[in-house]
């Protein structure tokens, strides 16, 4: 078992490139299900990557990355195409399920395992399974297993999502692109990753708005023969994780490939907490600020504070003068982290769904435990910060998600090994 090995107290100075979005690029490779020839660009090397690719091998398609271009180049021959996603491949990231609509607009029906991912809350797949239904199909859940069918094709319609979901956004949106006539998706999500994902759909030849909450999807039975190229948007989240990491011990630190309009809320929050950030058109320089301030913040859908940064921003808060309030909205078990900090000596208490904490604390290393992809670098952070050595177990939850990570920090002074 792998676990890194980080020595705190040193400085960051340099440069981070960003990498492309994770949560952007998997929806896309779901979509390409429905196209014949893709080229994407910008694509993040990382765990949850590698999965979907293979589950995408698995139904039929072709894969091929270009590792040292960061491109993947994906056929669909329509030879054998195999409609199941297997647990095997679904088990360990909840993206998974993301194949179920193209495969059931595409071909009509669908088994695809329910989903892993993150032990952050349940996250049901209930408003994935509402909006199919919507759009006429059959589902069953039976052995673990999503079952779907659509005979005839699915039909546009009306739906209104009781409640925000970025992954039924996605489901929707990639089932109804085939399905016969228009349909419109009320409540749904906003985040950019769901922007990227409907230009890369129109691309494809599909006829897709969206204003404010609601998507308007004219179907298309008629797909682009032709090759599509996409380049895949940066990762607000990892951006948000290394501009954290510079405001606790960054001399300075530039965060380039990224558009600032997109974090305006994540630079906005640490503004107030008295982080000195200065933008560029595609570049944020930020430098560590000794007296920060406590601050207020509750986790929302986009444009609000992610739930992504929730555990990376708490880590921030432990070195806040005062108390600092963190209420999570989003999930319902994402404080997994707060244990592990309170053994580095941070003063953290939880009362339903808000934490509590107290600032500033003296962080010390120990050993420590990673329980999910953002619990696993907050703590890379409280080791970044920390008095002599800590040690990060069960790291593969971080290669889900975050591109040469050691890499990344070495280059800006920081000491860190993988073992």
């Amino acid at each position: 078992m792998q676990k890194l090995i980080i020595k705190g107290k040193r400085n960051l100075i340099g440069k981070i490139s960003i990498s492309g979005s994770k949560n952007s690029a998997l929806p896309i490779l779901a979509a390409s299900i429905l196209a014949n020839k893709v080229i994407l660009k910008n694509i993040p090397l990382v765990k949850d990557i590698f999965t979907m690719a293979e589950l995408l091998n698995f139904i039929g398609l072709n894969t091929k990355f270009l590792l040292n271009k960061n491109i993947l180049e994906i056929k669909n021959k329509e030879k054998k195409i195999n409609t199941l996603a297997p647990y095997k491949l679904v088990k360990t990231m909840r993206a998974g399920v993301l194949v179920l609509g193209p495969l059931l607009g595409k071909y009509g029906k669908a088994k695809v395992s329910l989903p892993g991912g993150c032990a952050i809350g349940t996250r049901p797949v209930n408003l994935h399974l509402f909006a199919l239904k919507k759009l006429g199909a059959n589902i069953k859940i039976k052995n673990g297993y999503i079952l779907a069918e659509a005979k005839s094709g699915l039909k546009g319609t009306t739906i209104k999502f009781p409640n925000v979901s970025v992954g039924a956004t996605e489901n929707a949106l990639l089932a109804a692109f085939m399905a016969k006539g228009k349909t419109v998706l009320k409540n749904c999500a906003t985040e950019p990753e769901i922007n990227d994902l409907i230009s890369f759909l129109n691309k494809l030849g599909g006829q897709i708005k969206l204003s404010g909450r609601t998507a308007i999807i004219n179907g298309k039975n008629e797909i682009k023969k032709q090759l599509i190229k996409h380049e895949i948007i940066f990762d607000r989240i990892e951006a948000g994780t290394y501009m954290i990491a510079s405001a606790l011990i960054g001399k300075k630190v530039t965060i380039d490939k990224i558009d600032p309009r997109i974090i305006k809320t994540e630079i906005n929050i640490l503004k107030k907490m008295g982080v000195k950030i200065k933008k560029n058109n595609n570049s944020i320089s930020l430098k560590k600020n000794v007296n920060l301030k406590k601050i207020n913040i509750t986790t929302k859908p986009y444009p609000g504070f992610p739930t992504d940064l929730q555990a990376q921003l708490m880590v921030l808060m432990t070195q806040a003068n005062g108390l600092s309030k963190i209420s999570e909205n989003i999930f319902e078990n994402r404080f997994m982290h707060v244990p592990e900090l309170r053994r580095m000596g941070a003063k953290i208490k939880i009362k339903n769904k808000t934490a509590f904490i107290k600032g500033p604390s003296k962080l010390a290393g120990a050993e420590v435990m990673a329980t999910d992809l953002r619990a696993s670098v907050s703590l890379v952070l409280a080791g970044l910060i920390a008095e002599n050595k800590t040690v990060i177990n069960r790291i593969y939850h971080l290669d889900r998600g975050y591109e040469f990570l050691e890499t990344k920090l070495k280059r800006c002074n920081a000491e860190i090994v993988r073992i």
